[in-house]
């Protein structure tokens, strides 16, 4: 995320911790939940509450394939701390779960010096849509590439409104290293096995161009929870 090609020195992510107390349980999780091998992408502080987005570099070196980004929402009361975190595979998401959790939306920018930048205004206004909307899907399976010659990361998704257009959408974030810069793109499903038949072959730099989201019909605006099977990951090993 950093760089391309050498990681730099890790950053110091301070969660004003010091003078707050918390059951041995809760903090012996807290520290061990946050390695020290994290660069601070977004943060933002209000009162009794602090949001962060976070790099994990060693994310790399763990599971093929694991997020790379990490929201922590932290809690202060009375002295007190209680915390969430989720790893996530890309920052919007991040940003999302960290907005549905009270984080401001224009409170949680990214620090354009800690990462490629978007390549063009539909990866800006995609990664806007997924900030925002983020709880109207539910995640099914992810997997990250860090490979410099193919930086790819690819997420299949539920829509949480069963009459949805496209139910299954797959997003792909792919990073040009040498520009330094990245796209994202989304894609319509009818199904979880063609989703993630499609993020299998494009792992594998064998897919096509990803299938238009059907535009919503009068038919489709009633919400409701799917009622259809979360996506379950493909057997990848590598």
């Amino acid at each position: 995320m950093l760089s391309p090609t050498e990681p730099e020195p890790a950053c110091h992510v301070d969660f004003e911790t010091d003078d707050l107390t918390a059951d041995e349980a809760a903090y012996r999780d807290f520290q061990d939940g946050l390695e020290d091998d994290l660069a601070p992408l977004a943060q933002h502080h209000a009162d009794a509450h602090s949001f962060y987005v976070l790099f994990d570099r060693s994310a790399t070196w763990g599971h093929p394939g694991m997020p790379q980004f990490l929201a922590v929402h932290v809690k202060r009361h009375e002295g007190t701390l209680t915390f969430e975190q989720a790893p996530l595979p890309l920052t919007a998401m991040a940003q999302s779960w960290l907005i549905h959790r009270g984080c401001p939306p224009d409170a949680i920018g990214l620090d354009p010096e800690m990462g490629p930048q978007p390549a063009d205004e539909i990866t800006r206004s995609l990664e806007r849509r997924l900030a925002g909307d983020g709880d109207h899907f539910a995640m099914g399976y992810s997997y990250t590439c860090d490979d410099p010659d193919d930086m790819v990361t690819v997420v299949a998704l539920r829509a949480q409104n069963e009459r949805a257009p496209s139910p299954f959408r797959v997003v792909v974030e792919e990073t040009d290293t040498d520009a330094w810069t990245y796209t994202l793109r989304e894609g319509g499903f009818d199904t979880a096995d063609e989703a993630l038949q499609w993020c299998e072959d494009r792992l594998d730099a064998e897919a096509g161009p990803l299938p238009a989201v059907r535009p919503a019909t009068a038919a489709s605006r009633p919400t409701g929870v799917a009622k259809a099977p979360v996506p379950r990951p493909p057997g990848r090993t590598r």
